[in-house]
């Protein structure tokens, strides 16, 4: 992967897969072909800034993937690298952690959603005095003391 300047990110049979860490960390620019991929802590990188992306649709239109990666010019892709090295470490799992590797960047992602989920909770309650079963075991989850 180090020697290439692209790397195929194709849906696979699973929600997520090693494949777009590899890429990132190899800074070879993914081409990221679905229409539907949740990307890990999209909320924090553009991805746009450093991967190409592809609809199904196009991508089994004969010629079309060769004539895209043929059309991006030398200084793109060189900026589409360079931010992939600004953003690899958000990629990389590291044992111990450290501060913005990927075990942190996912924490931080599910502690940016548990507000969501306790106003989605409390609002749910607004009319019901009665909570449903679902709705109770998501009110048990202890938050971890270094969420907040």
């Amino acid at each position: 992967m180090h020697a290439s300047k692209f790397c195929l990110n194709i849906a696979g049979d699973t929600p997520s897969s090693n494949r777009l860490f590899d890429a990132i960390v190899s800074h070879c620019v993914p081409i990221i072909i679905s229409d539907e991929i949740e990307l890990p802590y999209e909320d924090v990188p553009d991805y746009s800034e450093f991967c190409i992306f592809v609809r199904t649709s196009d991508a089994v239109k004969e010629h079309f993937l060769i004539n895209l990666i043929r059309s991006i010019k030398k200084d793109e892709w060189s900026r589409m690298r360079e931010r992939l090295k600004e953003v690899e470490d958000f990629f990389k799992f590291q044992y111990p952690s450290k501060e913005g590797d990927a075990v942190q960047m996912i924490w931080q992602a599910v502690a940016r959603k548990v507000p969501a989920m306790r106003l989605r909770i409390h609002k749910s309650k607004r009319f019901s005095h009665t909570v449903t079963k679902k709705e109770q075991e998501l009110i048990s989850i202890p938050s971890p003391h270094n969420f907040w």
